[in-house]
């Protein structure tokens, strides 16, 4: 019977990886004031280019472009689902918890919510980079000011 839930599991799984891929949220560029960052996995080719708007704080709207597999593509798409409208401190907390379930294979927090459908590519280990493309370009783009002029360095 677990086989055939986790069978279940991974069905749903591929299937909002695939919607994510097919149907992607947040794709595009925003005007200007946003900051604009970009990454390239030299690997496989993958390319990610995000556009981030802040105000107080707080991300109000992001966008991303490039191109990629399907798990770096789903993997953005996802990602700008979840971080838009989050505080600094709250999307910190977010890319700990899924590095920590891509790399270390920890289990999925309940805060990930549709992320955790990027667990079984844990298993690929070239994959993951694919799937933490777009969460360490947004990571270095918030990292590349200090945390008292993060604000101004992502509006």
């Amino acid at each position: 019977m677990a086989t055939n839930n986790a069978g279940l599991f991974e069905d749903l799984a591929r299937e909002a990886i695939l919607d994510h891929y097919r149907r992607p949220r947040n794709r595009g560029t925003l005007p200007a004031p946003a900051a604009h960052y970009e990454g390239m996995n030299p690997v496989c080719g993958d390319e990610i280019l995000l556009d981030v708007h802040a105000d107080g704080g707080t991300i109000v709207d992001l966008a991303f472009g490039g191109q990629g597999c399907s798990i770096s593509q789903a993997s953005a798409s996802m990602m700008t689902e979840k971080v838009k409208g989050r505080t600094l401190d709250e999307i910190e907390r977010t890319v700990a918890l899924f590095r920590a379930m891509m790399i270390d294979g920890a289990e999925p927090a309940a805060e990930l919510g549709d992320l955790e459908s990027l667990q079984g590519v844990a298993k690929y280990p070239a994959r993951v980079k694919c799937a933490l493309l777009c969460w360490n370009v947004l990571q270095e783009g918030l990292d590349g000011a200090t945390r008292t002029t993060a604000q101004e360095a992502i509006q």
